[in-house]
């Protein structure tokens, strides 16, 4: 009995345990693998070593610690001097390995600047401003000059840097760099190992990897001085932290500071686009198109060939897509019904020396016609559809103080008048006609204006009667009535200026959140005022206008003329109902670097932050993954 009671006992002992030991089986948690790796790879030997002299080999092989990659080596990795072939770096393993194809000068220094390319393979942890030198010759260059780059119009970070020793204007357009470097993401660059000297620095956007600017279109900077590496031994201050906000150690050490360093470039685009006509469109058999490849200062005035106008006036004149297509809206029936009309036409093209010259064309328009529709049948009793004439009125609801009522129509009308129009103002819950100013768009056919000196707070209505106005194809207008209010007073901001800083002609641009313009005040008496303002955030942006022409200006290598200066606000205008803001900017107060605010920067720069990991619970979140199927089961 008591064999078969330990029997049973032993049994029930077993049979716990065995499930005791499925179950934790079943739900067992992989080990989170310790603190995430934060460190980037470390330089553990190379061939040939570092700043090594004599060297004649032409293959460079650097062994890290851990297993790297190097991100997009031909855009990121630059190597001085330049080279003409293209290159092989790549990454195998824990080695960094770069293969020159030219054949090595003599007695020079080379360096291969990884820029921040190199990271380790897991973590993707950056080793920052990583760079490797040697010599063929018995010494290595050490000079090296700093400084940033940024577009010139807009402050945004740059690209491609160079010097030469030559110090020669034609240097820059016939030979390459002798030494080169590329800005990071935010605009900053290190030439390193100089050789003692005097040169002259540009920077260049170098699609073609020439090393030399020899295409108009590219963009370049150039600095007025000439530039003499020097260095000097100095201290600063380090300080060890124990962690993120407990400081272990603040020692004082020596190092080599190198100068200048603190070169300020801004790039720019030379003014030489071409100009010249492209294919004519007849998409319409109503309208003529000539298309331009840049914006046209004078309008061609087409001259007719193969068919006779009745009237002087047989087209109508309408300007789109900012100046570079021009559209001429046929009136004559007898004209437009032609399948094929040419033209003469006379206008302004760029010659071999980009110097325009008048050229006279003929130009030939032919319209392809659809086969007409079939119309379906309709009960002798149902009228035919009527097409009106369209008629566009962007007045509704509420407008600005500042804002121009416009008119568009969808096809040029003729003989339009102000008298068509009828502007009521309401006075207490009367409406009063009042007067306006009513006028064409110069340039688009299809536009008109009314004008009136708005009030804060009035209210309008605008009317046209039925079939009063008529386009140059027969069409008629719908009767129209709109309504809409001038806003209140106590729903704008004002923004007061005062600017320091600015000895010459100026003129402040006010920025939306896009870094588009929306007004354009000119620079008076040591201020600016914007009236007006609708609540939002608003940027500013000053233009010195040194030829007071109203617009920025770029610059000209040929001419050594900079671009003309401008400064971005540091500061961000919060603009609210009925408040008055007065705000005071030094524009020079704040180095060109750190002048553009960081939300309107497109190319923001890449903050290196470390990974954040869950140590706590990972283990469990993976383990609730793995055993998130169906009854706990696993396939």
């Amino acid at each position: 009995m008591e064999d078969k009671y330990v029997r049973n006992s032993l049994r029930f002992f077993i049979g716990v345990l065995l499930l005791a030991v499925l179950y934790s089986c079943a739900n067992i948690a992989s080990p989170n693998g310790g603190p995430y790796d934060e460190a980037p790879p470390k330089f553990v030997s190379s061939t040939p070593l570092p700043n090594q002299i004599n060297y004649k080999g032409k293959k460079v092989e650097i062994i890290f610690d851990e297993l790297i990659q190097i991100d997009k080596p031909t855009e990121n990795v630059i190597i001085t001097p330049p080279q003409m072939e293209q290159p092989v770096i790549r990454a195998n393993g824990r080695k960094a390995v770069i293969e020159l194809m030219d054949t090595l000068k003599e007695n020079t220094t080379y360096t291969i600047d990884f820029t921040n390319s190199i990271s380790d393979n897991n973590e993707k942890n950056v080793l920052e401003n990583y760079s490797f030198a040697f010599s063929t010759g018995e010494s290595i260059d050490s000079m090296e000059v700093s400084g940033v780059l940024l577009n010139a119009e807009n402050l945004e970070p740059g690209i491609t840097i160079g010097v030469h020793t030559n110090l020669e204007d034609s240097a820059f357009t016939t030979i390459p760099f002798v030494r080169t470097s590329r800005t990071n993401d935010k605009g900053e660059f290190t030439i390193r190992n100089m050789a003692p000297g005097t040169y002259r620095i540009y920077a260049l956007e170098d699609v073609m990897r020439s090393y030399k600017y020899s295409q108009p279109g590219q963009q370049i900077a150039f600095y007025d001085s000439l530039i003499v590496p020097a260095f000097e031994l100095t201290t600063r201050q380090d300080t060890i932290w124990k962690d993120s906000l407990t400081i272990d150690t603040v020692m004082t050490v020596g190092y080599t500071h190198f100068m200048p360093d603190n070169i300020e470039l801004r790039l720019f685009k030379e003014k030489v686009e071409r100009q010249y006509m492209l294919k004519p469109e007849r998409t319409d058999e109503k309208i003529l198109t000539l298309r331009f490849n840049t914006s046209l200062d004078t309008i061609p005035v087409p001259v007719p060939l193969n068919f006779t106008p009745a009237d002087s006036n047989w087209y109508f004149l309408q300007t789109a897509e900012e100046g570079k297509a021009v559209h001429y809206w046929l009136t004559d029936s007898l004209i437009w019904k032609q399948d094929t009309l040419q033209v003469e036409v006379n206008y302004l093209k760029s010659d071999s020396m980009n110097i325009l010259r008048p050229q006279t064309d003929t130009v030939q328009f032919t319209v392809r016609r659809r086969p007409v529709e079939k119309k379906k049948k309709k009960k002798d009793d149902e009228p035919e559809p009527i097409e009106f004439l369209g008629m566009n009125v962007n007045a509704s609801g509420s407008i600005n103080l500042y804002d121009t009522v416009a008119v568009t129509f969808s096809e040029p009308v003729a003989g339009l008048t102000k008298d068509h129009f009828y502007l009521d103002q309401k006075v207490d819950t009367l409406w009063e006609a009042v007067d306006f100013d009513f006028f064409p768009d110069t340039t688009n056919s299809l536009n008109f204006f009314i004008k009136r000196p708005w009030k804060y707070g009035e209210e309008y209505r605008l009317e046209v009667d039925s079939a009063t106005i008529f386009s140059a194809y027969g069409k008629w207008n719908d009767v129209y009535s709109g309504e809409f209010k001038i806003k209140k007073e106590d729903e704008y901001g004002h923004l007061y200026i005062n600017i320091e800083g600015a000895d010459t002609t100026a003129f402040v641009e006010l920025l939306n959140s896009s870094d588009q313009p929306i007004r354009k005040v000119k620079v008076k008496d040591g201020g600016v005022l914007f009236m007006d303002l609708k609540p939002d955030k608003y940027y500013a942006r000053l233009v010195l206008d040194v030829n007071d022409n109203g617009v920025w200006d770029t610059g000209n290598y040929a001419d050594k003329r900079q671009p003309e200066l401008v400064f971005y606000c540091p500061k961000i205008f919060n603009i609210m109902q009925n408040w008055q803001v007065e705000e005071t900017w030094n524009i020079k107060a704040t180095p060109m670097k750190r002048q553009k605010p960081i939300d309107i920067t497109k190319n923001k720069p890449k903050e290196l932050t470390k990974k954040k990991r869950d140590y706590k619970n990972e283990g469990t979140q993976s383990s609730s993954n793995r055993n998130s199927g169906v009854g706990g089961l696993r396939f």
